[in-house]
């Protein structure tokens, strides 16, 4: 017996491939979403979740449980030795959600999944790894490993969204560019006892970028640029790091959660292949300061939905349409990896003359002219 031809197949169940299942299911498809994993990590590198990804989580009215859960940060500040530069305000960069809400990744995935699970039941398939593609021309043909064995999936449409090492990437043939970065970074979760409240703050200090943001549950995460790859990372070490840089006084303790991490980032050499498409981390990564590497992920499947729900409606496959979807996102996602390499530039040790000249910069950036477009870029609204 044949198998069911779904209307599209999402490869990968991470929170950009859920929630394009979640908006496509919205749209009345007919769709499944592939995940590899049996279930669900718990470990959280992302937590941002930017106002334009806000706007788009509406669609699906995802939106009031995501804010009733996270941090709503809606400023920031900026400082240095001691000193508070400047600070910038999100309040005029959405009409709807002027802020940036922080949500660990894993209940961000957990709420969008919910809400997959609500628009379509069984859609979210846990313990599927896809390990065969064949484009059959009017449409694809997937072969998967499951618990119970191998089986076929079929679809019109399918979206890879399986991260870095895309293995919907390699099967069409998709060439990949990429960049190993010098840059490391300490990552860790610790009890809130800061006067910073619902704030972001940076410290750009001469050993090193000190980052902090707010979490739910009273957390701050902190992240500390490090001058050598981080071996056995341990709370103590990060808050010694965080004291020394910053004179900020951070229990080991109260810590939930501790990373090392380097930077990888990459582009695929396009993203759409006849009737495979690549969204998120499978099409393009970028350094994870800044947070906006799942949001760019995000904007992707909102950009490719409708154009894959008409396409659903007419049964033909829209070339032009998709065209422009590849153009616009990998234009878009070359302006976020541009800014996230001034981002590292910026937190990397400075000395001397190079330090003198940083701050003027700071200075020059933080001025009542510039703040606004700064807030704007940082709010990923170019995006």
């Amino acid at each position: 017996m044949a198998s069911k031809l779904l209307d599209a197949a999402v490869v990968g169940g991470g929170p950009v491939g859920v929630y394009l299942g979640a908006l496509l299911a919205h749209g009345g498809l007919d769709v499944q979403v592939l995940e590899r994993r049996a279930a669900p990590v718990g470990h959280s590198r992302a937590i941002g979740i930017h106002p334009p990804a806000l706007e788009s989580f509406d669609r699906i009215g995802v939106t009031p449980s995501i804010l009733a859960e996270g941090v709503r940060i809606d400023r920031g500040f900026l400082r240095s030795e001691g000193r508070t530069f400047g600070g910038l305000s999100f309040n005029s960069v959405s009409d709807r959600h002027p802020y940036i809400v922080s949500l660990p990744q894993h209940r961000t995935e957990s709420l969008l999944a919910a809400r997959l699970e609500a628009l379509r039941p069984g859609a979210l398939r846990r313990g599927v790894d896809v390990e065969g593609l064949k484009d059959e021309g009017g449409s694809v043909r997937l072969r998967a490993h499951t618990a119970s064995g191998t089986e076929e999936v079929r679809a019109r449409m399918v979206i890879g969204a399986d991260g870095g090492n895309s293995f919907v990437r390699t099967a069409v043939g998709i060439g990949v560019r990429r960049h190993m970065h010098r840059d490391t970074y300490l990552m860790g979760d610790f009890t809130d006892t800061t006067e910073d409240g619902t704030a972001a703050v940076i410290w750009l200090e001469p050993g090193g970028v000190v980052e902090s943001f707010p979490l739910p549950g009273r957390l701050r995460r902190w992240v500390v640029h490090l001058n050598r790859p981080a071996q056995e990372p341990t709370a103590e070490e990060l808050s010694g790091l965080i004291e020394e840089r910053t004179g900020i006084a951070v229990d080991p303790a109260g810590n939930t959660m501790i990373s090392g991490f380097g930077v990888r980032t990459q582009s695929a050499d396009r993203m759409v292949a006849a009737r495979t498409i690549l969204v998120g981390d499978a099409a393009h990564q970028v350094s994870p300061i800044g947070g906006q590497g799942m949001n760019l992920g995000w904007l992707d499947a909102a950009a490719l939905a409708p154009i894959l729900i008409q396409t659903a409606r007419t049964g033909d496959t829209d070339e032009s349409a998709l065209a422009r979807f590849e153009r616009r996102r990998m234009r878009s996602a070359a302006v976020a990896a541009n800014m996230a390499r001034i981002n590292m530039a910026m937190g990397r040790p400075v000395s001397g003359f190079g330090l003198r000249a940083r701050d003027l910069l700071l200075q020059a950036l933080l001025t009542r002219p510039v703040r606004g477009v700064l807030a704007r870029a940082y709010s990923m609204r170019w995006l």
